[in-house]
């Protein structure tokens, strides 16, 4: 929750901190869903819904192998799409809304993916959320994802006392300067991933000890914290 004993100039300048320190200790932090264009990466991030990373990027090699345009894609027979996507969980939704989304691509992007959030959240199962990560990670646009990850460890952090992640995103926005926008969001969430987990925070072994008012979450001792520190993201 947010401090309500600090100034908002005091928690701009906690808020910079604290990313400068996480990008010393992330130091080759960057997005873990593989791609290799726009329209891989929006797929992959519509699939990543309620699943890790690394299960969307297990199963998207044959995906675009056998789809490799949104052409190809919106012509998908949906039960096979289903199938290769299955490991990712809600496969049947996730098919039809890929599809749907191919589709939307054709008949209002001339198959391009946008370049614009408000175009981009017009497209099925692209909300804020996954629209950002396209901006942001295929075309160097300033975006704030705020996803499970960024909800909890701003929360923990006294950055934002909100829920909504649309208050959540303006509440980071405010904070920290513009161009930092995509890379701090990458760094809050594979601290997430990697430390502040959401049943036990590895308290003891977290660089950001010193600068967060949730501290004592989770172990501080540091050989018990370290044991919960991962060096990835969870499988």
């Amino acid at each position: 929750m947010a401090r309500t004993d600090e100034t908002d100039l005091a928690r701009t300048r906690r808020a910079r901190r604290i990313v400068r320190e996480l990008a010393r200790t992330y130091p080759d932090v960057r997005c873990e869903l593989d791609f290799s264009s726009p329209f891989e990466l929006l797929v992959a991030t519509i699939l990543s819904a309620q699943t890790t990373d690394r299960r969307v990027n297990n199963v998207t090699p044959a995906l675009f192998a056998a789809y490799p345009t949104p052409q190809a894609l919106a012509a998908a027979d949906v039960a096979e799409v289903e199938q290769i996507i299955a490991p990712t969980g809600f496969f049947r939704v996730k098919a039809r809304t890929i599809v749907e989304m191919a589709a939307a691509l054709l008949d209002r992007c001339d198959a391009e993916v946008p370049r614009r959030l408000a175009d981009l959240i017009t497209l099925p199962g692209v909300g804020r959320k996954t629209a950002n990560v396209v901006l942001g990670e295929a075309f160097g646009l300033p975006g704030i994802t705020v996803d499970t990850h960024v909800t909890r460890v701003a929360r923990r952090l006294g950055l934002t006392s909100a829920t909504d992640p649309v208050l959540i995103e303006a509440d980071l926005g405010a904070l920290l300067a513009r161009k930092d926008w995509t890379p701090a969001s990458q760094l809050i969430i594979w601290h997430g991933r990697r430390r502040c987990h959401a049943r036990r925070p590895a308290c003891g072994a977290c660089p950001l000890a010193r600068m967060c008012p949730s501290y004592g979450e989770g172990p501080t001792d540091p050989q018990l914290a370290a044991r919960l520190v991962r060096t990835e993201g969870p499988a």
